[in-house]
């Protein structure tokens, strides 16, 4: 079957704007349409005022083929581009790192960056991660009231890849306002004119680079016991990380890192004020219940709505035809609301298990590197909400990011007992 005789389900048109300006539940109806769809369903793409038209892609939205893809890297591969436009080259190189290579590149740079994660390296990072917690919730303990996202869910993971990294605590609001560019683009709160956008990314993505890049340099004079020391100083077969290569790291490390954990927090602490009953449950036995309540944040907040692959070969999926140069994009928000794997996908249930979630990424050579420490920041900080702050409530609607690529709330006030509770 060609492209113009599959199904293009033009009531559910992924590609256009209109489509993700409608309430979240109207979005899962619209993927949950796509998942009783025959076979594939074809789509147009976004229109992006600096890139040519792109010739449009197969939308992956069933749990089992998500999974099949994901782990297929030889059929499916990473190397043309993760994001559903064809971005110039220098752009996949730039801010896509190893999400944007195949083998052997791929398992080369994630083996030299992996032997930075020494185990006395995680146990540090542990430790830091109760640390910043207790003087993140500290530091807005007395206000009574906040904006959740910037000052309690987006500090943890931001201050803590900062700290991993060796980046000095005056850099943290630089970092911070360059990843908020480099993901939220699309929307107007960080860059006001689209046709800015090409120089937006350039500009923020160079300036991380460049801060981890001259911090590298420091490191390779004078080492020390953070990750940048552990990276630039790590070697494998003989060879190092080039220069190009930390920088683009770096910007995955903090664009990846920040944005994903802050928006699982924010949707999950949502989720549990709207769920009241369980966040009773949890916080009644917050440690046995952490494990599955932690995965349940995720597959319900899903922050990662897609990434693309592009097939290398004539092949099928799902029973449809797929021709050598097609793109496919995984939509993981639509896999993980999949009825035939989740019992009541759309119930926000905190004991649920199994919860086999694409959250972190199909599996497969490109899942998620950072999901062990996401899940230890995620636990953290609902340990540490529920003990200093038990009667915090969200107090109005949360000012979703214009975004069809990241679920991200970019605003969310909430109110407690100012002081909250005394530390114990």
């Amino acid at each position: 079957m060609s492209q113009t005789a599959a199904s293009s389900a033009p009531e559910i048109a992924l590609g256009e704007p209109a489509f993700w300006m409608q309430p979240f539940e109207s979005i899962e109806a619209g993927f949950a349409a796509l998942r009783r769809t025959q076979g594939l369903t074809f789509h147009r793409e976004f229109e992006v005022p600096f890139l040519p038209p792109g010739p449009g892609y197969w939308a992956v939205v069933r749990h089992a083929d998500v999974l099949e893809v994901s782990r297929d890297a030889e059929r499916f591969c990473s190397g043309r581009g993760t994001q559903i436009s064809d971005m110039p080259e220098a752009f996949n190189e730039f801010f896509g790192s190893m999400i944007n290579q195949d083998d052997p590149r791929h398992a080369r740079l994630r083996r030299i960056v992996s032997s930075g994660f020494t185990p006395r390296m995680l146990k540090r990072v542990e430790a830091d991660v109760e640390r910043v917690a207790a003087q993140v919730i500290g530091a807005v303990a007395p206000r009574g009231e906040c904006d959740f996202v910037t000052d309690l869910a987006a500090e943890l993971p931001l201050r803590i890849i900062c700290n991993l990294m060796g980046i000095p605590e005056s850099q943290t609001r630089f970092v911070f306002d360059r990843t908020n560019v480099i993901l939220g683009a699309g929307d107007p709160e960080y860059v006001a004119q689209i046709e800015n956008v090409p120089a937006a990314l350039l500009g923020a993505g160079a300036e991380l680079a460049a801060l981890v890049q001259d911090l590298g340099r420091q490191r390779m004079r004078q080492p020390t016991e953070d990750l940048t020391s552990a990276l630039v100083h790590a070697e494998l077969d003989g060879e190092r990380l080039s220069d190009a290569e930390l920088g683009s790291f770096f910007v995955l490390l903090v664009v990846a890192g920040n944005e994903t954990t802050r928006n699982a927090i924010s949707h999950g602490m949502r989720a549990l004020c709207e769920h009241p009953a369980q966040r009773a449950l949890w916080q009644k036995d917050f440690d046995a219940l952490a494990p599955t309540a932690v995965e349940e944040i995720v597959r319900f907040a899903t922050p990662v709505l897609h990434f693309r692959r592009t097939a290398t070969r004539d092949t099928e999926l799902a029973g449809q035809p797929i021709r050598a140069g097609d793109k496919l994009v995984l939509w993981y928000v639509s896999a993980n609301r999949d009825e035939s794997v989740f019992t009541d996908p759309h119930r926000f249930d905190i004991r649920r298990s199994p919860n086999e979630h694409v959250g972190f990424g199909g599996p497969g050579p490109h899942h998620c590197l950072g999901a062990h420490l996401a899940r230890r920041e995620i636990t953290v900080m609902f340990r540490e909400l529920f003990r200093r702050l038990p009667d915090l409530e969200i107090t109005g609607p949360p000012q979703m990011l214009a975004s069809n690529f990241i679920h991200g709330i970019k605003h969310m006030p909430c109110a407690f007992t100012p002081g909250g509770a005394r530390p114990a």
